[in-house]
C-alpha cells in the first residue's frame, strides 16, 4: 500500500498502515468476511456445524433452520417458516441483502418443483459451454468415454493450447454437481493438465458430445418415506495403464436419492482385486461417517446401521473374519477400521452382484457398442441414470 498524499510522517520511519475493514482482491478479503458473517448469524442463535463449516442450523420446538452459505450466495430451508422469516429480517439489519423468492437458480444449478420432488440439472450451463467450445452442433454420442481408449502421458503430439484444455476441465468438474455419469471421464482427463496432448483433448471433446445428448438430463429428489443410507462401493483393479494402480467408486444413496459420489485413483498399488476393493470399501466407510454425522448434528433422524454394498466376497469376508492375518498384514489398519464400524453398528455389509452394482459407471468407461448378456452398453448407461434418479425433464413425450 502506497502513503495517502499529503501524510506526513510525524516520528520517524518504519510504520504500516493498519488495515480497518477488508477490500475485495485482497486474498485476506474470503477468510474475514466469513469470520464477520459466522459471528452474525450465530448472534441470530444458528450453531455451526462441525462437519461443514459452511452449514448453519439452529433446531426448536417449532421446527428446524437450515443456512448454507456459498461466499455472499446464502440458501435458507427449513420447517420453521417464522424463523426463516425472522433470520432474513436480521441479516438485513446487519448486510445489503436481496431477498430472490423461492429457489430456482443458484451457482448454475437449476432447480425445479413438482409434485415428484425436486429436480436440479445445469442445462443453461451446459449449453453455454456448448456454445463456447463450438460444439453446439456437434453430434451427440451415447458413452462420455470410449471404453477401449486408455489414455497415457507423452503418446503423441502436445495440445496446441494447454490452457483451454484446463478451463475446460474445470468447467466439466463443475458439472459433477449433476451429472454423475461423467466422473470417471472427467477424473481421467485432469490427470494430465500439466502437459495434454491430442488424445486427451479428443477425450474431453467425447465427453461434450455426450452432453450434448441430453443437456436437460439432472436429478430428481423425491419421498421415498424413508431416510436409509445406502452406499454401492467397487473398484477397478490397477486400471491405471500408468502406475497400475485401481481406480476408487462410490455412491451414497440417503432416503433413496443419490447425495455423494466419488472416482480417485487409490493412493497405492494394490496386489489383489480383493485388496483394493476393501480400500474403497474403507473409503466409503469414511464418508458414511461423515454424512452420519451431519445428519445427526442437524436433526435429520436415519436408521442404522448403514449398508455397505460390495461385489467382492473375498472383501466381504476380510471385514466380518478376525484370522486372516498373514493375508491381511498389508491392509491391517483398513481391516480393524472397517471392523470397529461394524461393531459400533453404524455400517453393515452385504454383497451385491456385479451386474447390479450401481458403482460400476464410477471406475471405469462402460461399454457402448459391445453385449453385456442381453443389453446393450447404451442400455446400460440408461439403467444406471435411472437406477441414479436421473430424469430429462425437457425430454419431448
Amino acid at each position: 500500500m502506497e502513503q495517502p498524499p499529503g501524510y506526513v510522517v510525524q516520528r520517524g520511519y518504519g510504520k504500516v498502515c493498519h488495515l480497518k475493514k477488508s477490500l475485495y482482491s485482497l486474498k485476506h478479503s474470503p477468510r474475514a468476511w466469513f469470520g464477520k458473517f459466522s459471528e452474525v448469524v450465530q448472534e441470530f442463535g444458528l450453531k455451526k456445524s462441525k462437519c461443514d463449516h459452511f452449514v448453519f442450523y439452529k433446531q426448536s420446538i417449532v421446527g428446524s433452520i437450515l443456512l448454507v452459505v456459498y461466499v455472499d450466495d446464502i440458501v435458507i430451508t427449513g420447517s420453521d417458516y417464522a424463523g426463516i422469516s425472522s433470520l432474513k429480517s436480521f441479516l438485513h439489519t446487519k448486510f445489503h441483502t436481496k431477498d430472490l423468492g423461492q429457489l430456482k437458480y443458484f451457482l448454475g444449478v437449476e432447480i425445479t418443483r413438482s409434485k415428484k420432488g425436486i429436480f436440479l440439472s445445469q442445462r443453461k450451463y451446459i449449453l453455454d459451454l456448448l456454445v463456447e467450445i463450438g460444439k453446439l452442433a456437434a453430434k451427440p454420442c451415447s458413452t462420455p468415454m470410449v471404453p477401449t481408449l486408455h489414455l497415457m502421458k507423452y503418446d503423441g503430439d502436445l495440445f496446441n493450447d494447454p490452457d483451454r484444455y484446463r478451463r475446460l476441465v474445470g468447467r466439466l468438474n463443475y458439472l459433477n454437481v449433476t451429472r454423475p455419469y461423467i466422473t470417471f471421464a472427467v477424473s481421467m482427463v485432469s490427470q494430465f493438465m500439466s502437459a495434454p496432448i491430442v488424445k486427451h483433448w479428443e477425450a474431453l471433446e467425447q465427453i461434450l458430445y455426450y452432453l450434448k445428448r441430453a443437456p436437460g438430463l439432472g436429478i430428481l429428489y423425491s419421498n421415498y418415506s424413508h431416510s436409509r443410507i445406502d452406499c454401492f462401493v467397487d473398484a477397478d483393479w490397477v486400471g491405471s495403464k500408468i502406475d497400475r494402480r485401481s481406480t476408487t467408486g462410490y455412491c451414497v444413496f440417503v432416503g433413496g436419492n443419490l447425495v455423494s459420489w466419488r472416482s480417485k485413483k487409490q493412493n497405492v498399488v494394490s496386489r489383489s482385486s480383493a485388496e483394493s476393493e476393501y480400500r474403497a470399501m474403507a473409503q466409503s466407510t469414511c464418508e458414511i461417517m461423515w454424512i452420519h454425522h451431519l445428519l445427526t448434528e442437524i436433526g435429520l433422524k436415519h436408521p442404522t446401521p448403514s449398508k455397505l454394498r460390495c461385489d467382492n466376497q473375498v472383501a466381504l469376508h476380510i471385514a466380518s473374519n478376525l484370522v486372516y492375518y498373514e493375508r491381511t498384514k498389508h491392509i491391517k489398519i483398513d481391516c480393524h477400521f472397517i471392523r470397529e464400524k461394524s461393531q459400533e453398528n453404524l455400517i453393515s455389509t452385504g454383497y451385491m452382484k456385479t451386474g447390479e452394482q450401481l458403482a460400476d459407471f464410477l471406475t471405469k468407461a462402460l461399454n457402448g457398442t459391445s453385449l453385456r448378456g442381453s443389453v446393450t452398453g447404451e442400455q446400460l448407461v440408461d439403467y444406471h441414470c435411472n437406477k441414479l434418479g436421473m430424469i430429462n425433464i425437457y425430454a419431448p413425450a
